[in-house]
């Protein structure tokens, strides 16, 4: 009779059930805790305002290439109506680089109009306010609601977040608010903001999308899709 191979260990099943997951997913959790502490949003800001920008323009860009663009940006544009009284070829012009000017130039003057007509200037704290905001969908609100406000609402599922748990088999879904629903059914709600801010880190450090450094991955033994 042929031998059966060993499963290794903390690697899922193909039968891992809910308690198991949620199980194994502590354990991503204490060991990405350990590895990525302080893991905090890298796009930077001073004001709910500057950060709502920035991750308009975060959109199809790096936030790399949005930190180049952002200093200059915010020393111009410094409160909702100056964003709001912009000139639109001119703010085209200096958001070029970050892509999609025309789409992102449009919402930030649309958000910016839409603060002074219904909250006096000032960025809301909650979700249902945020995404009726032009150009602010859930993704772009639970990073201000959690990144500035402290308020874990959700979870932001950018594509380091969307590949690396896809890869951990934490979701089967490709939508981005089917998978942070997944998501926020397994992470302790406490731990939502910071969840999302130490994949992103890992994603960019260790787990590379064209060259994973399986063997270096604090998760490795929990990750059916790590090559360790």
């Amino acid at each position: 009779m042929p031998t059966r191979t060993k499963a290794a260990p903390g690697r899922r099943s193909a039968r891992e059930n809910d308690a198991e997951r949620r199980a194994r997913v502590r354990k991503i959790v204490a060991r990405l805790e350990k590895a990525y502490p302080d893991a905090t949003c890298a796009l930077g800001h001073s004001s709910a305002l500057e950060l709502l920008v920035a991750t308009i323009l975060s959109a199809q860009s790096t936030d790399a290439r949005v930190n180049m663009v952002a200093p200059a940006l915010f020393a111009k544009y410094k409160t909702a109506r100056d964003f709001a009284s912009a000139d639109q070829r001119v703010l085209e012009q200096e958001i070029h680089s970050t892509g999609f000017f025309r789409s992102k130039t449009r919402s930030i003057i649309g958000m910016a109009q839409a603060l002074l007509e219904r909250h006096g200037g000032q960025v809301p704290d909650t979700m249902e306010e945020l995404v009726q905001l032009p150009g602010v969908g859930r993704k772009t609100a639970n990073v201000v609601l959690g990144c500035w406000f402290e308020k874990n609402e959700g979870i932001v599922v950018d594509t380091h977040v969307q590949r690396i748990v896809t890869l951990l088999g934490l979701t089967k879904e490709k939508d981005p608010v089917k998978i942070e629903r997944d998501l926020v059914a397994l992470v302790p709600r406490e731990k939502w903001t910071w969840f999302s801010n130490a994949l992103i880190q890992h994603g960019r450090r260790v787990c590379i999308a064209r060259r994973p450094k399986c063997e270096i991955c604090v998760i490795n033994r929990l990750c059916p899709s790590s090559r360790v």
